[in-house]
């Protein structure tokens, strides 16, 4: 759980200027110790160091082949996607 007010955006980045495709987007999802996809109402979990690499991007990625957006990095935990829930969850 991360408290809102120490919260800190290094970085943004336009979706549709700056897409993140398989190759690279695998890249950043393998250096993460948790991963959670956000879809509707529900969300996954995976842990790249155990779930296949097919089955994460599966998720991760969506119909264009690049990865999902919002995609929000908390330190090791990626957050892709969006679920209400979810947000809640890991921001608070």
């Amino acid at each position: 759980m991360f408290d809102q007010e120490s919260i800190t955006i290094a970085r943004t980045s336009d979706a549709r200027k700056e897409s993140i495709q398989e190759e690279q987007a695998w890249t950043l999802l393998k250096s993460a110790r948790e991963i959670i996809v956000g879809r509707g109402r529900k969300s996954v979990v995976f842990d790249p160091a155990i779930d296949d690499r097919e089955s994460i991007l599966k998720q991760s990625l969506g119909r264009s082949g690049n990865l999902r957006a919002p995609t929000l990095k908390l330190g090791d935990r990626l957050l892709i996607g969006f679920n209400e829930a979810m947000y809640n969850q890991y921001l608070g």
